[in-house]
């Protein structure tokens, strides 16, 4: 790894992630506990709404993984496997710059993440991502027109305030590193059906979480908030 860092140019992404997943709300996969089945799997998908890679912007792509695997994912897991779609509307040196930071080989904490994941990669394509995040966190949605349907809207209860949304802090296993905020969902719609991942249903557990990345360094992200 530092090998390939070494001739990783300084950069940095920040924007909105969530997942639609199999567990019960709150998927205890962010409280780094065992999955509500004992195995999960579900649509992780990203908008990076302001960064760079070097001097090639990266403001507006999105990317989006299928993901599954048997266990705790931060800590004894087996059956892990993958498969990543990047927006195809980057051009030659966008493409390369989000395979290098969603590859794990740019460095910060995509790189942790793929490490600890250590996935199995079924595919990879360059595909029509469409992602939505509310401004005021009410829901988020992505889509890979027949492939990919990820959808939710904010969990909210008797005793949660009018447009207050269910937020956490200091998640003991934030997908997006240290120091962001998770805000909860239910999902309306998360259905897959691309490179052996199948699966439709709703009604189960989401979440939004900010992320701040800076690389090449490995380790700790940036901990500035973005909304």
């Amino acid at each position: 790894m530092s090998e390939t860092t070494a001739a990783v140019p300084r950069w940095h992404a920040v924007g909105d992630w969530f997942d639609t997943c199999r567990c019960n709300v709150p998927c205890p996969c962010s409280f780094a506990q065992l999955p509500t089945y004992g195995e999960c799997d579900g649509v992780l998908a990203w908008h990076i709404r302001e960064g760079n890679y070097g001097d090639v912007p990266l403001d507006g792509l999105n990317v989006l993984m299928l993901g599954s695997f048997v266990g705790n994912v931060w800590a004894e897991h087996t059956d892990t496997y993958a498969a990543v779609f990047l927006d195809e509307r980057a051009d030659d040196a966008q493409r390369g710059a989000l395979q290098m930071i969603f590859g794990g080989q740019a460095g910060s904490w995509p790189a942790e993440m793929v490490s600890m994941m250590d996935a199995e990669m079924r595919g990879m394509d360059f595909a029509p991502i469409e992602i939505e995040v509310d401004e005021d966190l009410g829901g988020w949605r992505a889509t890979i027109p027949g492939r990919v349907e990820a959808s939710a809207v904010a969990l909210t209860g008797p005793t949660t305030p009018e447009g207050a949304r269910v937020q956490s802090t200091n998640l003991p296993g934030s997908e997006t590193g240290p120091g962001q905020v998770a805000t909860w969902g239910r999902s309306t719609a998360d259905r897959a059906d691309a490179f052996g991942f199948r699966w439709s249903r709703e009604g189960q557990s989401s979440k939004h979480i900010t992320f701040d990345w800076t690389g090449p360094d490995q380790g700790q992200p940036s901990r500035g908030s973005h909304g």
